[in-house]
């Protein structure tokens, strides 16, 4: 008999987190805790699979949809046709939006279905997609943001100490990116991702700058971030541009491929519909000659999730990994970058790791 959906549950985890910088956020708070929505699935054989739903601040809507509308549809389907199931869900769903929490929540439903494949075959997802791929990726830290030239300085020090050979910012101060590149040498790649703060105009003016920091890429510059007329004017001043995190399905990533100094996609797996639309979207970057920098400032399933996209595509030079210490690390550590900023990929079945039960009993919100 074929397994189907028996049981979906939305776990929101919050752990305690120390950085190195003044109390920051995004979204227009200050965080003191790593807030991740978790989604685990059960299937009717006993098997379970473990997503991650977008996430931080929206967690309680995601929930919601989740266990009021994604769930009561979802339970009694197959767990083998994922495309299948999941082409059942979003038709119906689409009038609720194609992105937000409706996406994030079946993005969570996704990931789980293709952990409890992989774990049903006996392989990690990137065996099921074809490809054993490499054993370990780089990883990038993406700082919070700090605000303060000196500090920065001495933060940037400090993770080169680390082994990490590059370095994202979340500052929107050009004179910022100048002082880190200052710190870091020539040698390291620096990004800088400025959250749309800027319009057009300002953007270019910004670029010119931005110039004395030899940016690997500039992310997400311009406000409303769905402005590809004046993405591509930026992409006259010489600087290599990225976003995708807020495109939240495979076809609207079509504009940002057209656009001609868009050099980095970065799909958010638990964002964009999962490991499915995920793979979809890396097609196309293949396609049309982009790179992959997956948006993955995560620590549950949506970072394992994105670890095994770099197992399959070698387009993925770093996995970003968030510049926080969590009290406890969800999966016990092994999913951390090493001394040399290298990150081990997971080759046990489906995402390749369980998230540790006393880290859910610990933090696991009711």
């Amino acid at each position: 008999m074929t397994p189907t959906i028996e049981r979906i549950e939305a776990i929101p985890v919050s752990i305690p987190f120390t950085h190195q910088g003044p109390p920051t956020g995004f979204g227009g708070t200050v965080w003191t805790h790593a807030n991740f929505l978790l989604v685990r699935v059960t299937a009717s054989d006993g098997v379970v699979g473990w997503g991650e739903a977008f996430g931080y601040n929206v967690i309680p809507a995601t929930r919601k949809v989740l266990e009021d509308i994604v769930a009561p549809m979802a339970i009694g389907k197959s767990c083998n046709a994922i495309a299948g199931v999941m082409g059942e869900l979003e038709r119906p769903l689409h009038l609720f939006g194609r992105s937000g929490p409706v996406q994030y929540a079946l993005s969570g439903l996704d990931i789980a279905l293709w952990d409890i494949a992989g774990k049903r075959a006996g392989m990690s997802v990137a065996q099921l997609l074809g490809t054993s791929g490499r054993t370990q990726v780089p990883a990038y830290t993406s700082l919070l943001r700090i605000g303060d030239p000196k500090l920065l300085r001495e933060v940037c020090e400090s993770v080169l100490g680390e082994g990490f050979r590059a370095v994202k910012l979340h500052e929107n101060i050009p004179a910022l990116a100048v002082a880190a590149r200052e710190a870091l040498g020539p040698d390291i790649d620096l990004m800088l991702d400025v959250n749309c703060a800027w319009d057009a105009q300002a953007a270019r003016e910004a670029a010119r700058a931005l110039q004395p920091a030899q940016l690997t890429w500039l992310e997400e510059p311009i406000w409303p971030p769905e402005d590809m007329q004046g993405m591509n004017l930026l992409a006259r001043e010489g600087i290599d541009l990225a976003a995708g995190e807020n495109v939240a399905n495979p076809m609207s990533f079509n504009a940002l491929v057209d656009a001609p100094g868009m050099t980095y996609l970065q799909p958010s797996v638990t964002k964009v519909g999962g490991i499915s639309a995920f793979v979809e979207v890396a097609h196309l970057a293949k396609l049309r000659g982009k790179q992959l920098a997956p948006h993955s400032p995560y620590f549950g399933p949506g970072y394992l999730a994105s670890l095994q996209m770099a197992a399959v595509f070698p387009q993925i030079r770093w996995l970003e990994v968030f510049a926080m210490t969590l009290e406890r690390p969800i999966f016990g550590g092994a999913e951390l970058p090493d001394a040399q900023a290298m990150i081990t990929l997971p080759t046990g079945p489906g995402l390749g790791m369980d998230p540790d039960p006393e880290v859910l009993r610990a933090f696991a919100q009711h």
